[in-house]
């Protein structure tokens, strides 16, 4: 009865308090957050390697991670040493083997890796002896064999050669190469010609040179003893001996005069990939720091920020545009960018400018700013939650020479920011009469746009290169269709027209195991694809002539109507024969030095003909990716073979973004007899 009685009262009481509630007048915001962040232990070595310790005991884990605060040089010739560095580092010690290592790590549940220039590992508290000292191990020890450097070097070559045709990769690495300059560390990138010259003594001379605690910090968050683990930490680094670091100066970088466009071609691009750049000097102990961050949200920092509402929301150019603002020691960037409809690529540039312009010349609203702040200090606060973070803070403080309250105040700094300062930042990081537009598209289809626009253009290789103006588009000789393209490689490749069924086999190498092709076709439109791993299949395409389906970890899912469409309206052996009927000759262009006729087989696919020998030369097609994103294929046929009266490419290579998976021909069978219940 008590019970019962206590509720009612409660009941009661609650009800009078709502009923005291005005809904009339918003509710007034709490006092913000103190943030009270927890003082790392720290210590240093003799050796210089400086230690900082966070426990944190809710779960029985240790993560370390280790930074070496190197000034950043060029390497020139040598710039593939880093990376190569990196993969050898870990991979076993002069007192342990790779194979062991890795057996070892993976029976304790742990992990371990390294860059050029860091260290990282994880382990259950239990294990944290074993696990350091394996980790001290690779790191002061490194086998530095010569057959892991030989794989290592096999994998950053083919990673480069995967890049050539990729236009994210071409435009990410020349964004960095033209606003920095090819005598900066942060603008020199890899090739193959300069990887291929390193060798194992390059990469021990690096590391001998700059792999050094003088200027090393070590970071270890979690389920730790501060005073057993020093006693472990200085018993297993303090070998690791000091020297003095080569310490060489940073080139001078330089805006543009006046705005320009720098565009480079690349005929398979069915986006324009745009970047909005100038260098900016700003760092984090900049009284300025903090309306620059803000400034820089509202601009494109996200998705409810000006340029991603523009440019997708209104105007359905992108997916996603976005704009960055670095602070740095040495020199940052601001960066704005999107991949856009080659179509709309000088509209988006416009875009783009004006709503630089915008925030230059106009005072952002006070909503605006609200909103920023409230979602900046959200995440902020949030992350402050995790040990991890703390620590990084601590570690930022010490390498940028901040305050010791830096963070405590961030909350403080943030909420004073006013929106004039958002001008002032705005106008001061934001160069708008010195922006690098680096445009990598399809020249063909946006440079005419693009002369329309009031700004120089000037044209580069995928190297970074200055060259003329190139020539884009051919004029299409007369008397060529697609109807002669395509009877003109049919006989290239079935002269005597009598080909019905042929049988591949195709292999290729992935992450170190062998990925096999199995592709059967038969006359009039009948086709079977398999890919398998180690014997097993991966996934599997079938069309019979009438329905088909692919089957994918052992489910068998009907073709879409749009699919089935598709094929349908397919030929096989020779889509050639199809294409007479259904596609459409888009252009007549220059690739990679040769003249190719661009003929449109769907809205999403273009294949590509050699002029000379008629041979399919490559196929570029754009999906949808589970998210919605736009994705880009690419396929490359090669090395052109007869195999009994028939030319077969022998290469065949895929590429999806930066994967690379390059095929080789195995066998093929002409006219063999192929059951129908294969395509069943």
């Amino acid at each position: 009865m008590k019970t019962k009685l206590f509720s009612i009262i409660l009941a009661f009481v609650s009800i009078g308090m709502i009923a005291q509630i005005d809904r009339t007048k918003q509710p007034k915001s709490g006092a913000s957050p103190v943030i009270k962040l927890k003082t790392p232990v720290s210590f240093e070595l003799k050796n210089g390697l400086k230690v900082l310790i966070v426990e944190n005991h809710k779960l029985p884990t240790v993560t370390i991670s280790m930074s070496l605060d190197n000034k950043p040089f060029a390497l020139g010739n040598k710039k593939g040493v880093k990376s190569l560095l990196g993969g050898l580092l870990g991979a076993g010690s002069t007192n342990m083997s790779k194979t062991e290592f890795d057996e070892e790590i993976d029976f304790l549940g742990a992990s371990i890796g390294f860059s050029s220039q860091s260290g990282y590992m994880t382990t259950l508290t239990k294990h944290l002896p074993k696990v350091l000292d394996m980790f001290a191990d690779s790191a002061l020890n490194p086998l530095f064999s010569q057959d892991e450097f030989d794989k290592l070097m096999k994998q950053n070559i083919e990673g480069i050669k995967s890049g050539v045709n990729s236009v994210k990769a071409i435009a990410s690495r020349n964004q960095s190469f033209l606003t920095y300059g090819s005598n900066h560390p942060f603008g020199e990138f890899d090739t193959e010609e300069k990887m291929s010259k390193i060798t194992l003594a390059d990469v021990k001379d690096y590391y001998a040179k700059y792999f050094l605690p003088n200027n090393a910090y070590m970071v270890i968050t979690g389920d730790v003893n501060p005073k057993k683990i020093k006693k472990q930490i200085k018993k297993l680094f303090k070998k690791w001996k000091k020297a003095d670091l080569e310490i060489t100066s940073l080139p001078v970088v330089n805006d543009v005069a006046k705005t320009e466009i720098n565009f480079i071609n690349m005929a398979n691009a069915v986006q324009s990939e745009i970047a909005v750049i100038n260098t900016v000097t700003l760092k984090k102990g900049d009284s300025d720091y903090f309306a620059a961050l803000l400034a820089n949200k509202i601009l494109g920092g996200g998705g409810t920020a000006r340029l991603f509402m523009n440019l997708r929301e209104d105007k359905a150019f992108t997916y996603g545009a976005y704009s960055s603002l670095g602070a740095s020691r040495y020199i940052s960037r601001f960066k704005a960018s999107a991949s856009v409809r080659n179509e709309v690529t000088d509209s988006a540039v416009v875009a783009f400018l004006e709503e630089i312009k915008n925030i230059r010349d106009l005072k952002v609203s006070e909503e605006e700013l609200k909103n920023a702040k409230a979602e900046y200090l959200g995440k902020f606060i949030m992350a402050t939650e995790e040990p991890s973070v703390t620590a990084g803070y601590a570690l930022d403080i010490k390498i940028n020479n901040l305050p010791a309250d830096y963070y405590e105040k961030y909350i403080e700094n943030i909420n004073a920011v006013t929106v004039e300062q958002i001008q002032a930042v705005a106008n001061k990081y934001i160069k708008a009469d010195n922006l690098r537009i680096v445009i990598v598209g399809k020249g063909s289809d946006v440079v005419n746009g693009l002369e329309t626009l009031p700004y120089e253009i000037k044209y580069f290789d995928k190297k970074g290169n200055p060259i003329e103006k190139p020539v884009f588009s051919l004029d299409i000789p007369e008397g060529v269709t697609v109807e002669t393209i395509m009877d003109a490689s049919l006989k290239a490749m079935d002269p005597s027209s009598k080909v019905k069924s042929i049988s591949y086999k195709y292999k290729a190498e992935m992450q170190g195991q062998v990925l096999e092709l199995d592709m059967k076709t038969k006359a009039p439109n009948k086709l079977s694809v398999s890919m398998s791993m180690m014997g097993m299949v991966m996934s599997k395409q079938v069309f019979n002539g009438t329905i088909g389906y692919n089957e994918a970890q052992g489910q068998n899912i009907p073709f879409t109507q749009e699919q089935l469409d598709e094929y349908l309206a397919s030929s096989f052996p020779f889509n050639e024969i199809s294409y007479k009927k259904t596609a459409t000759l888009s252009s007549f262009e220059m690739l990679d030095g040769k003249k190719v006729y661009l003929v449109k087989t769907k809205k999403t696919k273009t294949v590509f003909y050699d002029s000379e020998t008629f041979f399919k030369v490559k196929e570029v097609e754009v999906q949808k990716g589970p998210g919605g994103q736009e994705m880009e294929t690419i396929v490359m046929y090669s090395d052109y073979k007869e195999v009994d009266g028939v030319m077969i490419p022998h290469t065949y290579k895929m590429f999806f973004g930066p994967q690379e998976i390059n095929f080789e021909l195995v066998s093929a069978t002409i006219n063999a007899k192929i059951e129908d219940k294969v395509f069943e």
